[in-house]
């Protein structure tokens, strides 16, 4: 059952980085950012659905998000989501159209999130050592199995290694960037 494949461990480390990328951008760092609401679930027409399925999302100004919704009914299940969302977001409703000043973070806030970025950032650490892991259980069966000798699955192993190291090296630098950007230094 176990077969290594390259393209694959690739694509799945890479997968992890860019993971940790889509939670980073839904970080807020004091600027308006639409990405902020993409996690938003809606209660509208008997389910849950995603904000961005029940309204448009933009940042007509550096400090204010414009949520524009589509059916006036969803109005107020749109606002109570984003309310509970727990964002820190006051919205103000004016007809279909919702504004969401996006308020200075204080001090402590920042730290929050800043610790939030390192733990977004360990969860994909850990994602890109299970794909390592996997690889090689794969690489260690195939050998089972007499697919290769020792010395190409050592080789094959060292391969996957730097394919990790690369790939945390990644994720090291997108959490950095991140906190840079939440703290503002």
């Amino acid at each position: 059952m176990a077969q290594y494949d390259k393209a694959d461990v690739e694509r799945r480390m890479a997968g992890s980085v860019e993971a940790l990328k889509h939670d980073l951008s839904g970080l807020r760092t004091g600027r308006a950012n639409t990405a902020l609401l993409d996690p938003i679930m809606v209660e509208v027409y008997g389910a849950n659905m995603p904000l961005l399925q029940v309204a448009t999302v933009s940042a007509p100004e550096p400090r204010l998000l414009s949520v524009q919704v589509w059916d006036r009914s969803n109005v107020g299940p749109v606002d109570k989501a984003i309310r509970s969302a727990g964002l820190g977001l006051n919205p103000i409703v004016d007809g279909q159209n919702i504004r969401l000043p996006i308020p200075d973070l204080t001090e402590e806030r920042r730290k929050e999130l800043a610790k939030l970025a390192g733990q977004y950032a360990e969860k994909a650490r850990i994602a890109a050592r299970n794909v390592r892991r996997d690889a090689n259980d794969s690489l260690k069966a195939d050998e089972k199995k007499g697919e290769f000798g020792e010395d190409e699955r050592k080789r094959r192993e060292t391969e996957v290694q730097k394919l990790t190291d690369a790939t945390i090296a990644d994720i090291d630098a997108a959490a950095a960037a991140k906190e840079k950007e939440i703290l503002g230094k």
